[in-house]
C-alpha cells in the first residue's frame, strides 16, 4: 500500500481568508464563515448590485455617497433589502468595529439570492444582504505610488451601457479581466479598456483622468461614476483646477502630460507608462501630487469623514 505524502508545514491553504468580519442573515461571523448558497442569482448569474468604501485611520471616507449609489442600484434592479440606509450605515460600522481594523475594504451587496423551488423567474428569489470588512487594499502597492503605474490600453471593448448599466455597480467583469490578461501579456502592470466607439473607458474597479496643459479630463461614456471620481472633481473646484468629463481617444491619452486612475482601493494613483511608452518624462507629475496630497488630506475633514466607535474605546 502506498503511503500518502506528508503534508509540509509550509503548505498553505488555497481556500485561506483575510482577517476580518462579515454580516449575513441578522448576525456577524468572522469572514471565512460567510458563506452563499450555490442557487443564489448573485453567484449563477452575476445578478447583484454592490459597493465599496474604505476606512482609513479609523474613519469611513465618504459613507453617504457610497450608500446613496448602493440605493441607487437597488431601485433600479428591483431589488429590496430589510435595513434603511442609517441601519446599513450601523452594520458596516459594527463589521469594521469588531474586526478591530483602522484601515479596511467594506463592501455591500445585494444579490437577487435564491428561490426555494429554484423557479427562473427572478421575481420568485429572495434578495440577499450582506457585508464584510477585511483589510485595507489598494490597486497600487507603494513601489507602484512612487513611481507610477504601467498601463496598457487593450483591445476588448466594455459591456455597452444599453446592455448592463454602468452606474449600476456590478460583478459584470470578465471584459475587465480580458483586458487585464492583455496587459499581463504586455508586460503592463494593469489595464484600460475601450468603449463601444473606440474611446478609453476605465479599467478594472478604477476611473482614469489624463491632464493636459493643466487640464484635467476623464472619459464620461460607459463608465461607473465613482466617489474617488467624484472627489477629484470636488478637490479640482476647490484647487481651482479646471475638471471635464470628455469623450477621451487612446491617442489624447498617450499625449498627456500627466495620467492618474481613480478607486475606493487606493486613491488617487499615478501612471507613469502606457502601452509600452513614458507619458511625458515619465515621473509623476505636479498636478497629480497636488491632487493626491489633496485627496489623503481630505480624510480628516469631518464633513467627508464618519468615524468608528472601537470597543475598546470609550
Amino acid at each position: 500500500m502506498t503511503s500518502l505524502p506528508t503534508v509540509s508545514q509550509s503548505y498553505r491553504d488555497p481556500h485561506r481568508y483575510p482577517p476580518g468580519i462579515a454580516f449575513m442573515d441578522g448576525q456577524y461571523l468572522p469572514i471565512a464563515e460567510a458563506k452563499i448558497s450555490v442557487l443564489d442569482w448573485g453567484f449563477l448569474h452575476s445578478d447583484a448590485t454592490y459597493d465599496t468604501v474604505h476606512v482609513w485611520q479609523g474613519a469611513f471616507f465618504r459613507l453617504d455617497l457610497h450608500l446613496e449609489r448602493f440605493w441607487r442600484g437597488l431601485a433600479k434592479l428591483r431589488m429590496t433589502i430589510p435595513y434603511d440606509r442609517d441601519q446599513v450605515s450601523a452594520i458596516l460600522h459594527r463589521c469594521v468595529a469588531l474586526s478591530g481594523l483602522r484601515d479596511a475594504y467594506v463592501e455591500m451587496i445585494c444579490t437577487r439570492g435564491t428561490s426555494p423551488s429554484f423557479s427562473r423567474d427572478p421575481r420568485d428569489a429572495v434578495n440577499r444582504f450582506m457585508a464584510f470588512a477585511v483589510p485595507f487594499g489598494s490597486v497600487a502597492n507603494e513601489e507602484q505610488l512612487r513611481r507610477g503605474l504601467d498601463v496598457a490600453i487593450s483591445d476588448v471593448v466594455r459591456i455597452p451601457p444599453g446592455s448592463v448599466d454602468p452606474s449600476i455597480k456590478n460583478y459584470h467583469w470578465l471584459d475587465l479581466v480580458r483586458g487585464l490578461y492583455d496587459a499581463y501579456d504586455r508586460g503592463a502592470e494593469t489595464a484600460l479598456i475601450l468603449d463601444t466607439d473606440g474611446n478609453v473607458a476605465e479599467g478594472p474597479g478604477f476611473n482614469v483622468f489624463a491632464i493636459k496643459d493643466g487640464r484635467l479630463t476623464t472619459p464620461e461614456f460607459g463608465v461607473l461614476p465613482g466617489i474617488t471620481r467624484r472627489t477629484v472633481f470636488d478637490l479640482c473646484a476647490m484647487l481651482g483646477v479646471d475638471c471635464a468629463a470628455l469623450l477621451m481617444s487612446p491617442e489624447a491619452l498617450a499625449a498627456a502630460d500627466e495620467v492618474f486612475i481613480t478607486s475606493t482601493a487606493g486613491g488617487v494613483m499615478p501612471v507613469t507608462r502606457l502601452n509600452g511608452q513614458a507619458i511625458a518624462d515619465g515621473s509623476v507629475g505636479p498636478i497629480t501630487r497636488r491632487i493626491m496630497d489633496a485627496y489623503w488630506a481630505a480624510h480628516s475633514d469631518p464633513a467627508w469623514s464618519s468615524p468608528v466607535s472601537y470597543p475598546d474605546e470609550p
